[in-house]
């Protein structure tokens, strides 16, 4: 019910029912009814339509909703972190969101980031615990979980204790909550209600001014001018556009693409540029572990062995090379036992365990082999010989790694030292004077398809730059195996020393974005909205989160982790850019349906408008009555209803669309006068020919300006020759009966009530001759404008 009565806080609307208020007390009963009757069917409409679009919205939303690994029963299910209650048992895991407040109850090297809360960047360590503070401490509260939190390495059960808005996250809500930055569709439909706001405000300025200037009845002016205003304005835009989302959202979920929000589908339509990372998404995600090297470039069990113990002891979210490494070969672990661990970040590109083996410690680290080696001050000749690393070791190490990564092959860099026996707690500060053991070198193959779906992104005008944590030289490999061609490479060094401004100016001509951060991610896509891009972001992991919020259209998959599902507008069902591509040309369609309203909106409602103000420069009388306007825009918007559902060529879908202002408006200026003109026609057959009353005049230019306000969509709805481009059969059958109840209505009883009267037979003749003529000139017209528009 709130939701219905919140429609009438429209100032379209209001004004409708401060016109209806006029007319009652002024005692024009009819004027007072159809004014009523039009607002509930306009927010009648516009409810149920929004409604039922928005249901369908969030049933698809529901579908791919964040859940919660919860204890009931003694079992664990998922359910929806929106059932959560007080008192149950969450099991949180590396990539989960923490759903609410609640205090640890077992804990197993559980690191999360709150940043969202602190502001503090990097993770925080949590214990089991009785609460020693008050939760609004959460910034030191070791041994509490907040809502909005994100797990980054390890295990934990926690009981919640606080749900929604009692949260702390809930209780800071107003202070924290900032309007994101507009997107494109958004900062769109606010320069085109702008643009009608303008043409509004001087066109009643000045027909005011023009029929008080002529002595004319102050209030049967001001109705006037009020009833030109409401003509002017496309008040059914946000029903079509709400429709054509949803419509859209759900012709997308049947090509396996979820929207969690209706405007990013017209921001999918005019994206232009897509960031992907590259595992998962150009490759299979399948990686196998091929070699394991010492220092001396030969195949080495040891290697093996310290690999598999740092993934095998490793609590962090396991990574598709924690997968290959454990799944080359199972070794024996039982005399290893894990006593600390240094989770991964991505800032650091390493993770580090504490093992005890016997009466010995020692702590292996695997990870990134630039960062690896720099920490290492020997190298392992053999188990238990090693021998210092000079510069020139160093550099062939690292030439070794290079090669390795030229043939395709994605690298880690192995190391451990020996610690004392009795340490028992794993620090960032011990990953130093490392014993360098050697590579552990994978294969991911790329997708079958992933060459394909490039090309046809590339063909539909989509510019496809990957951003990856990974190294240039095997990011270039694989670019070279799917036909990918390299424009340019920056590193994430590279783009660490650059300020803004710099990095603006090489976006575009850099493709490949390669060891990376996700901050650094971040700033690689504000870079490119900055010149102009609407870009999108192909994202899944916990490192993706920042940069899916940055993005104009945010994209994941359903078997993302938490944070990123969460941050994503758009869920794949299938991690396959194939389903992209289809879901980029379902948005194309989406909004090539509202610029279709909006374009003839603007053009034919502008030129009756216009008319009507034009006319009453001359005419002795109102050229039509308040109550006449209405009822015109009101068959009109009717006739339009089925809009959404229309086809869109295929031309039109062949590349990125955005509204353009520009444009829009020099189409109103160009075919809005095409309107006007006809309109002056049928001004002169009716004064000049048939010599009307004023009745007969109203009715004449009402029927006129309904036929060819109406019709003229089947010109303006294609760029094409209307006739070999078919619309829909709803919008046909929808326009033709709104034409024929116009033609029909001077004839019946109620055509009297709207100051209605039969015109005569030779005038449905001309009728018909002008609009044919009509039509066939703003085709004519339309061809001149693009061809113009085009050079």
């Amino acid at each position: 019910m709130l939701q219905f009565l919140s429609r009438f806080k429209s100032p379209l609307v209001l004004l409708l029912l401060a016109a209806s208020l006029i007319s009652a007390f002024t005692a024009d009963l009819v004027s007072f009814s159809m004014l009523i009757f039009m607002v509930i069917l306009s927010v009648s409409l516009d409810f149920f339509q929004e409604y039922r679009a928005e249901q369908t919205a969030d049933a698809l939303r529901r579908s791919v909703a964040v859940r919660a690994s919860v204890f009931r029963d003694c079992v664990l299910a998922d359910i929806h972190v929106e059932q959560l209650v007080p008192g149950d048992v969450v099991l949180l895991r590396a990539g989960d969101l923490v759903p609410a407040d609640g205090r640890i109850i077992e804990a197993d090297d559980f690191f999360v980031n709150q940043a969202l809360l602190t502001g503090e960047a990097y993770p925080v360590e949590k214990h089991a615990g009785e609460l020693q503070q008050p939760a609004s401490d959460y910034s030191e509260a070791a041994n509490a979980l907040f809502a909005g939190s994100t797990v980054i390495s390890g295990s934990a059960r926690v009981l919640i204790c606080v749900t929604g808005s009692r949260t702390v996250l809930g209780g800071l809500a107003g202070s924290l909550r900032r309007a994101p930055p507009p997107t494109a569709f958004e900062k769109s439909t606010y320069q085109f209600g702008m643009l009608i706001v303008r043409l509004t405000f001087f066109l009643v300025i000045f027909v005011l001014f023009v029929n008080l200037l002529h002595h004319r009845p102050g209030l049967e002016t001001f109705m006037f001018a009020l009833a030109l205003a409401v003509g002017l304005t496309p008040e059914l835009l946000p029903m079509v556009v709400t429709v054509t989302l949803s419509r859209g959202a759900l012709r997308m979920s049947r090509r396996h693409v979820i929207v969690k929000r209706l405007a990013a589908i017209h921001n999918l339509g005019a994206m232009d540029v897509l960031c992907t990372d590259k595992t998962g998404t150009l490759t299979e995600a399948r990686i196998r572990l091929e070699r394991h090297l010492d220092a001396a470039g030969n195949e080495s069990e040891q290697v093996l062995l310290w690999a598999y113990l740092n993934s095998y002891f490793e609590t962090g979210l396991k990574s598709p090379l924690d997968e290959a490494i454990l799944n080359h070969q199972a070794l024996d672990v039982s005399g290893w036992r894990k006593i600390d661990e240094v989770p991964f970040d991505f800032e650091r590109r390493r993770v580090s365990v504490l093992l005890q083996h016997e009466a010995s410690r020692f702590l292996v680290v695997k990870g990134a082999p630039e960062d690896v080696l720099r920490l290492c001050t020997h190298y392992e000749l053999s188990l238990g010989k090693t021998a210092a690393v000079d510069a020139g070791r160093k550099a062939a190490l690292g030439e070794q790694a290079l090669a390795l990564a030229r043939q395709g092959f994605r690298v880690l860099g192995i190391a451990w030292r020996q610690v004392e026996p009795e340490r028992s707690q794993a620090l960032v500060g011990d990953e130093s004077e490392l014993v360098f053991a050697g590579f552990a070198a994978f294969l991911d193959p790329p997708k079958a398809d992933a060459a394909e779906a490039l090309r046809q992104l590339k063909h539909s005008g989509i510019d496809i730059k990957v951003v990856t944590g990974d190294n240039e030289q095997v990011t270039a490999h694989l670019c070279a195996q799917l036909g990918l061609e390299v424009r340019g490479i920056v590193t994430g060094s590279q783009i660490a020393q650059m300020d803004d401004t710099a990095l603006q100016a090489s976006v575009d001509s850099v493709n490949l974005f390669c060891r990376v951060t996700p901050g650094l991610k971040s700033r690689v896509l504000l870079a490119l909205r900055q010149r102009g891009h609407t870009v999108g972001y192909l994202g899944d992991g916990i490192n993706d989160a920042s940069a899916l919020h940055v993005a104009d259209v945010s994209i994941s998959v359903d078997t993302a982790a938490d944070v990123a599902k969460e941050a994503a507008e758009l869920i794949l069902l299938r991690h396959d850019l194939n389903v992209l591509h289809e879901g980029v040309v379902e948005g194309r369609r989406t909004q090539g349906n509202i610029m279709k309203y909006v374009m003839m909106g603007t053009s034919s409602n502008f030129g009756n408008m216009a008319s009507m103000a034009g006319a009453s420069l001359f005419l002795p009388f109102l050229p039509m009555l308040p109550l006449q306007i209405l009822l015109n825009n009101l068959l009109y918007d009717l006739s339009e209803v089925a809009l959404p559902f229309d086809r869109v060529d295929p031309e039109y879908l062949s590349r990125p669309r955005k509204w353009d202002m520009r444009f829009i408006r020099n189409f109103m200026l160009v075919l809005g006068p095409v309107s006007s003109l006809f309109d002056f026609l049928t001004f002169y057959l009716m004064l000049t020919v048939l010599h009307a009353s004023e009745t007969l005049f109203r009715t004449g230019w009402f029927v006129e300006s309904i036929a060819t306000q109406i019709l003229v969509i089947f010109v303006i709805r294609t760029r094409r020759n209307p006739l070999k481009s078919r619309p829909d059969t709803r919008l046909i059958v929808s326009s033709v009966l709104l034409v024929a109840l116009a033609l029909l209505l001077p004839y019946c009883p109620l055509g009297a009530y709207f100051q209605l009267t039969p015109p005569p037979s030779g005038f449905l003749v001309a009728l018909l001759g002008m609009v044919a003529a009509y039509l066939l000139i703003v085709e004519w017209v339309k061809r001149q404008f693009y061809h113009w528009h085009a050079g």
